[in-house]
C-alpha cells in the first residue's frame, strides 16, 4: 500500500463538480492498495500516518502529530501511485490492485481511519475527481507499507 500525504492548510475533493468531501487543517492521504496489500497494511498506514510528527511544536519543530493537533483527514484513492514508467511512454498499472480488491481494501482503510476518532472525509471510489488543496509547508512525504519495520519485502 502506498501513501502520498500532504500537510495541507485546506483540501477539498468535487465529483461532478459537487463537493463530496472537504477538510480544514490536516492531511490529504492519496491512498494506493497494491495487488499484494493486506489489512495489516492498512494497519501500518493508518497508524503511521495519524501519528505522523509533521505538525510544529511551540518551538516549531515538528513534534505534534493529527492526533495531537485535532487535524483532519482527506482519503482520496489513487491507483495510479503504482505506476511504472521505467518502460516505453505509457505508464503501466501492473502492481496495483485490481478494482474489486482495491475498493474493499480503501473503505476498509477509510473505516480504519475514522476509528481513530479524527474527522476524516473522501473522494469517490473509481470516480473522475478533482482535488483542491492548500499545502501547508509545503509538507509532502511518500510512505510504502512494504518498508514498515521488520518486512521481509514483497
Amino acid at each position: 500500500m502506498r501513501a502520498l500525504v500532504q500537510r495541507v492548510s485546506e483540501a477539498s475533493v468535487s465529483v461532478d463538480g459537487k463537493t463530496v468531501g472537504s477538510i480544514g487543517k490536516g492531511l490529504l492521504v492519496f491512498l494506493a492498495v497494491g495487488r499484494n496489500d493486506e489489512e495489516s497494511d492498512i494497519n501500518y498506514l493508518v497508524n503511521k500516518i495519524t501519528n505522523l510528527r509533521v505538525f510544529y511544536d511551540d518551538e516549531e519543530k515538528f513534534n505534534r502529530s493529527c492526533l495531537d493537533v485535532g487535524g483532519h483527514i482527506l482519503l482520496v484513492s489513487q491507483f495510479t501511485l503504482y505506476a511504472d514508467t521505467r518502460k516505453g511512454r505509457r505508464p503501466s498499472f501492473i502492481d496495483a490492485a485490481p478494482p474489486e480488491m482495491a475498493q474493499s481494501l480503501f473503505q476498509t482503510a477509510y473505516a480504519k481511519f475514522q476509528e481513530t476518532g479524527l474527522r476524516v472525509e473522501g473522494g469517490k471510489f473509481q470516480a473522475y475527481m478533482m482535488v483542491s488543496l492548500v499545502n501547508d509547508g509545503p509538507v509532502t512525504l511518500m510512505i510504502d507499507s512494504p518498508e514498515k519495520e521488520g518486512s521481509p519485502g514483497r
